[in-house]
């Protein structure tokens, strides 16, 4: 199989049909017309269905929520420095250069820090609970998603208070469902 930007295999996509090549292998004409080995064919099985199972799932949401949390908090923490106007400004400004920009960078750090480590916590745990709800539901569909979102959103919200696991559940739920439903809209 040849994928929009793939160069064929050395020898064209036919190469070995008619040459005995792969005759009597099991190879068969599919495996000759991707130009893949039986190796290959196997180590792209195992990576799809490593990319299938929940575990991996988890773990890949929760290092791309890290990193988009590391990149939101760095961005959201450079913008919130306060001006000369206020106290907190006033103060910062009279140290000398090089402290105001240790300060700086190590606020920087530390929100960058945080918010990345909450953006990984919510990618793990609803990915997590959206694959295992799935498995168990055996489908494919919105309530999934709507399912998980009420999950994460209580977890999330349980340290506060049945009020607050309640809002949470509610909460992520629907955004859960907005982001489905737009996602699953067909496209013209």
């Amino acid at each position: 199989m040849n994928f929009p930007g793939m160069t064929p295999p050395i020898g064209g996509a036919g190469a070995g049909a008619g040459t005995g090549i792969g005759a009597g292998t099991g190879a068969g004409a599919g495996a000759g017309a991707a130009g893949l080995s039986e190796q290959e064919q196997a180590m792209i099985k195992m990576m799809q269905s490593a990319m299938e199972s929940c575990p991996a799932k988890t773990v890949i949401s929760g290092t791309m929520g890290f990193a988009l949390g590391g990149a939101f908090g760095l961005f959201m923490a450079s913008m919130s420095y306060d001006t000369p106007l206020t106290p907190q400004g006033q103060e910062l400004s009279s140290l000398p250069w090089r402290e105001q920009l240790r300060r700086g960078l190590k606020d920087m750090g530390s929100r960058s820090w945080s918010s990345a480590k909450n953006f990984g916590i919510v990618g793990a745990l609803f990915s997590g609970t959206e694959c295992c709800i799935e498995g168990l539901r055996a489908k494919n569909d919105i309530k999934n998603g709507i399912a998980a979102g009420c999950i994460t959103g209580g977890i999330l919200g349980a340290k506060a208070g049945p009020q607050a696991a309640a809002a949470g559940c509610v909460g992520f739920a629907a955004f859960s469902a907005a982001i489905d439903a737009y996602m699953r809209m067909p496209s013209d």
